[in-house]
């Protein structure tokens, strides 16, 4: 009999539900004897900090390519927002699997969108890249970290903590909780982070066999698109410490990316913004159409920006 082959994820609700469905996509397709292997990383044990603060998102992946490294798992499922641009030497992303819903979604037990909120209403968020795009639309806004699960988010909502917050709606449609979804932001108002909603597949780079399975898993379309937001943010240096948002969408053969990058320390300061559109065919189109956006941001003045991330 095979050996199984393991997922690393965490333990969260959300990112069980992600391996899941890798594990039951890949049973399906292949025949493949699939086990999890659950792990609480960093970044789901520090709760009373902005993840900027102590390290960024790549908390949530250390311990994953830990267990890649030493042969304990074999792949690693991801949000791929959550992962760096820039991968330890030794492993590599083998697919990107298409994208759920990229947009925020506001979500309030009072209030119907962001421009109903009363004046200095408080909101709760994490992301630089979402508190620099509200603080844009509505500067009077108390905005307040909002850090845990989504289970934990929605429980402080509703104990009262906030007038609303803003979450991905991806994890909140995939957990069955469309339903708290009080509305949902336009992509062009509120752009999303680069890779948002889809699901990064992590492996060891030498596992040939594994990634080249993999490869016929991925979902072409997205993974172009994720090409291009990523290489904005790499060729920016972004981390989760810089309000960086790219988000790229198809129409018809060309790949239409928005960016926006604000002031990680005033955090009022004018969003500096672009679009632009290419036809892209390939990974090295994508991420052509990526620097391309990022240059703009440059010449925009994004240099005077980038020193406070």
């Amino acid at each position: 009999m095979n050996a199984p082959t393991v997922i690393a994820t965490r333990e969260s609700r959300l990112a069980l539900w992600q391996a899941e469905h890798v594990r039951d996509t890949l049973m399906a397709r292949f025949g493949l004897p699939v086990e999890l292997l659950g792990m609480t990383t960093r970044g789901d044990q520090i709760l009373d900090r902005a993840l900027s603060k102590v390290g960024g998102k790549g908390l949530f992946v250390k311990e994953l390519e830990t267990a890649l490294e030493e042969g304990r798992a074999h792949l690693a499922v991801h949000s791929l927002k959550d992962v760096p641009m820039e991968l330890p030497e030794g492993f590599a992303l083998a697919a990107i699997w298409e994208r759920e819903d990229p947009r925020d979604a506001f979500v309030s037990n009072q209030y119907d969108n962001v421009d109903a909120l009363p004046q200095g209403a408080v909101v709760g968020t994490s992301s630089l890249r979402r508190v620099v795009q509200l603080l844009a639309r509505r500067p009077d806004l108390q905005i307040e970290p909002l850090r845990g699960n989504l289970d934990t988010r929605l429980r402080k909502l509703d104990e009262g903590g906030f007038h609303a917050i803003v979450l991905a709606a991806a994890g909140l449609k995939r957990l069955g909780l469309a339903s708290r979804i009080r509305g949902t932001f336009d992509p062009e108002v509120m752009i999303p982070a680069a890779g948002q909603g889809a699901l990064g597949i992590e492996v060891r780079e030498d596992n040939t066999a594994l990634r080249e399975l993999l490869a016929q898993t991925l979902h072409q379309p997205t993974f172009l698109a994720c090409h291009a937001e990523r290489a904005v943010s790499r060729s920016l240096g972004g981390s989760c410490s810089m309000p960086l948002a790219a988000h790229a969408v198809w129409e018809g053969d060309t790949l239409r990316i928005d960016a926006a990058l604000g002031d990680a320390n005033e955090l009022t300061r004018p969003l500096l913004r672009t679009r632009l559109a290419a036809v892209v065919t390939d990974e090295a189109g994508a991420r052509a159409l990526g620097n391309e956006a990022a240059a703009q941001l440059r010449a925009a003045g994004a240099g005077s920006y980038l020193p406070a991330a």
